[in-house]
């Protein structure tokens, strides 16, 4: 059979080696039984033909059960029953009529007397029935436990790509906002150089799957990317720091997690203000988990950011992403910082990845 492969992978071939077993043990205790008894050799002759009998009745019952398992269970139950008492009482006579010709040569059962035995034979029945049964409907279970843990799979990947993929029609209307700007200013040379980065910030993040995890390394070359496109409209105003401790750059995280946090520092820290702002983006390893934080020293308006019905992103975005990559294993935090400003700290389990 092989170890590696599941015992009830092939139903067919389970059925037939449980069966074998099964009847085999029958026959042997039978035998075992009568030969303590003194029963002589030709109790071993009477036990072989109720094997074969209980072998071949539970084979008739197999195929009849196989149809009404698919039917209501009532109707599964009433019919069962029926037919457990016909083999049984079918069994009966068999067992008499042999006990009688090899047991018992002198004895001459009739009538009532051939179902002597349908007590026992009934109980050895059903629990044959009975353990057909349970282990098709545990069978069943688990055929149903897979189903939906694919389709709970699939759901939680459709949503996952479906949350990416809001990130670039709403960053990609900014940016081209900006562009339609400096072009309606003239400025064709700054409106070119971001279409250039606009092009390769693009290109990097469309490579990967909407529900890969990217390393930590990854992720913050795209928001470099990212930032290099928005110097280019607010020039010293945005003043990014990276701390990105050595051990966490290997970390895996969903792509395009901390761009939004990035967005968000520059809508409320940067943009408001006259002198612009400092956005600090760090990560270090705390025991087996990431604690990442995007912080800013604006005047803390970042806390109203939320999901809006224009554009479907923000911290409400952040959040399902995290819980459908993680569940209840993250932590997510926004609070104003020391600086004034507005901080948003995200810890995830870590998941080491190949070094960029």
């Amino acid at each position: 059979m092989g170890l590696d492969r599941p015992f009830f992978d092939d139903k067919n071939r389970a059925f037939w080696i449980l069966q074998s077993i099964g009847w085999s043990g029958y026959f042997f205790l039978r035998s075992v039984s009568g030969f303590a008894n003194a029963r002589g050799w030709m109790w071993l002759v009477h036990t072989l033909l109720l094997t074969a009998t209980g072998y071949s009745l539970t084979l008739l019952m197999a195929s009849l059960f196989r149809r009404l398992i698919r039917m209501q269970p009532i109707w599964t139950l009433v019919l069962s029953l029926l037919a457990v008492a016909f083999a049984s009482s079918a069994f009966s006579v068999i067992e008499t009529w042999s006990n009688a010709t090899f047991v018992h040569p002198g004895a001459r059962p009739v009538g009532i007397e051939y179902f002597g035995a349908i007590l026992l034979n009934f109980s050895l029945l059903a629990a044959w029935t009975a353990l057909y049964y349970g282990i098709n409907y545990f069978l069943l279970l688990e055929d149903e436990i897979r189903q939906r843990e694919m389709l709970e799979g699939q759901a939680s990947t459709a949503q996952l790509a479906m949350l990416r993929y809001q990130l670039n029609p709403h960053f990609l209307f900014n940016t081209l906002n900006s562009i339609s700007t400096l072009v309606l200013l003239k400025q064709t040379e700054r409106a070119n150089a971001m279409l250039a980065r606009l092009s390769s910030f693009l290109r990097y993040t469309l490579a990967n799957e909407p529900t890969a995890k990217v390393t930590l390394a990854q992720e913050v070359e795209t928001l470099k990317l990212y930032l290099e496109i928005e110097k280019m409209r607010f020039e010293d105003r945005l003043r990014p720091h990276f701390k990105i401790e050595s051990e966490t750059i290997g970390a895996r995280l969903p792509s395009l997690l901390l761009q939004p946090l990035i967005e968000n520092a520059i809508k409320y820290a940067v943009t408001p203000a006259e002198n612009g702002a400092d956005i600090w983006i760090t990560a270090k390893r705390e025991g087996q988990a990431v604690r990442i934080e995007v912080a800013d020293n604006g005047n803390g308006e970042g806390a109203e950011m939320v999901a809006t019905p224009s554009t479907g992103v923000g911290l409400a975005n952040i959040r399902d992403r995290l819980s459908q990559a993680y569940g209840g294993t993250h932590r997510f935090e926004t609070r104003q910082n020391d600086r004034g400003g507005f901080s948003v700290i995200v810890e995830i389990p870590f998941e080491s990845g190949d070094h960029a």
